[in-house]
C-alpha cells in the first residue's frame, strides 16, 4: 500500500492517511484481516510524527475500518466495507439533501437536476 501525503491540500495529513486507507479497503486493495503497516514504519515512510499515524489509525477503528491489536499491529476488518458503505451513503445522502436544496431555491425542475446528477456521476467514473 503507497499512501501519498500532501502539505499543500490543506486537508489534516491524518485525514489524508484515513481517506486513502478507507478507500483501499472499499477498492479491495486491502482486503479482511490483511495488516497496515506498523505505526513507526508509516511515519519513518511518511516522515511524519507517530502520533499523526497513531491518530489515523484510532479514528479508523472508531469507524470500525480496522482493529489495533496489542503487540501485534492493525488489521483490516471483516465488516470495514458495509460499515464504510453505510456511512459514504450517508454522506451521499447529505450531500444530496444540500444540492436538492440548492436546486429547489434555483427553481430547477427535478428533471434537469437528474440530467445534472448524472452528468457529474459519469464524469467522475
Amino acid at each position: 500500500m503507497k499512501l501519498i501525503i500532501s502539505s499543500v491540500s490543506g486537508e489534516p495529513i491524518y485525514e489524508q492517511i484515513k481517506t486513502q486507507i478507507r478507500t483501499a479497503v472499499l477498492n479491495g486493495d486491502l482486503k479482511a484481516g490483511e495488516a497496515l503497516p506498523s505505526l513507526r514504519k508509516l511515519a519513518k515512510e511518511l516522515r511524519i510524527s507517530v502520533l499523526t499515524v497513531t491518530r489515523a489509525y484510532n479514528e479508523l477503528a472508531d469507524e470500525g475500518v480496522v482493529q489495533n491489536v496489542q503487540g501485534k499491529g492493525t488489521f483490516v476488518m471483516d465488516k470495514g466495507n458495509e460499515l464504510m458503505r453505510r456511512q459514504l451513503e450517508t454522506r451521499v445522502r447529505e450531500s444530496l439533501a444540500a444540492a436538492v436544496s440548492a436546486a429547489k431555491a434555483a427553481g430547477l425542475p427535478l428533471e434537469r437536476v437528474g440530467s445534472m446528477l448524472a452528468e457529474e456521476y459519469r464524469r467522475e467514473r
